[in-house]
């Protein structure tokens, strides 16, 4: 998020798209071989890129993920992202520029969503700062985060529904994680992870309501008693997934942070898919030059 709370930004890279139309279809056999880098930019000149690509656009090293034209590298310092992508229809044009993004401090957290350890959350760098430089007029500084999901099963095989946010209080940062799985029982989490990445764990305020999505999908995110959460920006607003600036009161501050909601019941559908596929391009050719 900027600095002045008018630009934001996601980056996703995928190794096994799980989001992808052309995966699922595929039977998700082949993860390698539906790989891509989600760029998502937010506020004027907004742009969403998310291309499904073949085994020969992946490259991997210890420090290095390459997917076609695009890439990330961490330095042992920083998180280096050079982006070269096109965006989705209706606004197709090139997304190109650099992302640098700092830790303040990194965690030593893994968290199992689920007992059978079929579903992984590394939150790697919950504080950091950020640096972008990408077309469409999108040169801020921010502040932003790190983390990463691992998982041996789709997501809608195992829950039903989840909200996620993170937040920035004192001396940190406050992530929340609330999931319903697939046979009812839920995962409630709290994490306030310090600037120097020292974590432990919290109890979360209790669950809020706030407005649907214009798709209409549920939200909820902790807030202190009394305190009614609003959503500051629209962000990702799909069928079933919601991604916004929403602001709320925790621990008696108030703060404006990225909350995330999934409908998995919704993601089941098998009518998305096809909506999905415009959205996500499949391009399995690829040369290295």
């Amino acid at each position: 998020m900027s600095d002045d709370g008018t630009r934001a930004l996601s980056v996703i890279g995928f190794i096994g798209s799980v989001f992808s139309p052309w995966y699922r279809w595929s039977g998700r056999k082949e993860p390698q071989n539906h790989c891509c880098l989600n760029v998502a930019t937010y506020g004027p000149g907004g742009r969403f890129t998310m291309t499904d690509r073949g085994r020969a656009a992946l490259r991997q090293s210890p420090d290095t993920l390459t997917v076609g034209p695009s890439r990330m590298h961490w330095t042992g310092t920083q998180l280096i992202v050079e982006v070269n992508e096109v965006s989705s229809p209706p606004l197709v044009s090139p997304v190109k520029g650099r992302i640098v993004l700092t830790p303040t401090g990194i965690t030593e957290v893994e968290v199992t969503l689920k007992d059978d350890g079929s579903h992984i959350w590394r939150p790697f760098a919950p504080t950091a700062r950020i640096e972008v430089d990408l077309t469409q007029g999108h040169r801020w500084h921010g502040h932003g985060y790190f983390d990463a999901n691992f998982g041996t099963a789709a997501l809608e095989a195992d829950f039903r529904f989840w909200t996620w946010g993170r937040y920035p209080v004192a001396d940190g940062a406050a992530c929340f994680y609330d999931a319903t799985r697939r046979d009812g029982s839920r995962l409630e989490l709290g994490l306030h992870v310090a600037a120097d990445g020292r974590a432990r764990l919290i109890q979360p305020p209790p669950q809020a309501r706030f407005s649907r999505s214009g798709w209409l999908v549920e939200r909820h995110t902790p807030a202190d008693p009394g305190t009614r959460p609003r959503q500051v920006m629209s962000m990702l607003d799909a069928p079933f997934y919601s991604r916004a600036m929403v602001e709320t009161t925790v621990f008696g501050q108030k703060t404006v942070g990225v909350h995330e909601a999934l409908d998995l019941r919704r993601f089941r559908s098998p009518l998305l898919m096809p909506m999905l596929a415009v959205r996500v391009p499949r391009r399995p050719g690829w040369r290295f030059s």
